[in-house]
């Protein structure tokens, strides 16, 4: 099965690259675009032998260990 991770910056927390971005579309006459944040996406495979509740938890020990640093960071389980 492919799950797919989206990690982003907590929404308290200053995400400097979506400034630059939202800056540089500003300069390129799309103004009215704002609050915009940029994070990362992780694609993986786990196989269909496991349970969901199995899933759930090597993609929650997966995060936690190594994937989101929860300090600052957040993340959701698309798929």
């Amino acid at each position: 099965m492919r799950i797919k991770i989206l990690i982003r910056l907590k929404s308290q927390i200053l995400e400097p690259q979506g400034k630059v971005i939202e800056k540089s579309l500003s300069n390129l006459g799309l103004k009215n675009l704002n609050n915009i944040r940029q994070g990362k996406l992780i694609e993986l495979d786990i196989p269909d032998k496991f349970s969901k509740e199995e899933r759930d938890e090597l993609i929650t020990s997966a995060c936690k260990k190594l994937l989101v640093n929860e300090i600052i960071e957040e993340y959701e389980v698309l798929g």
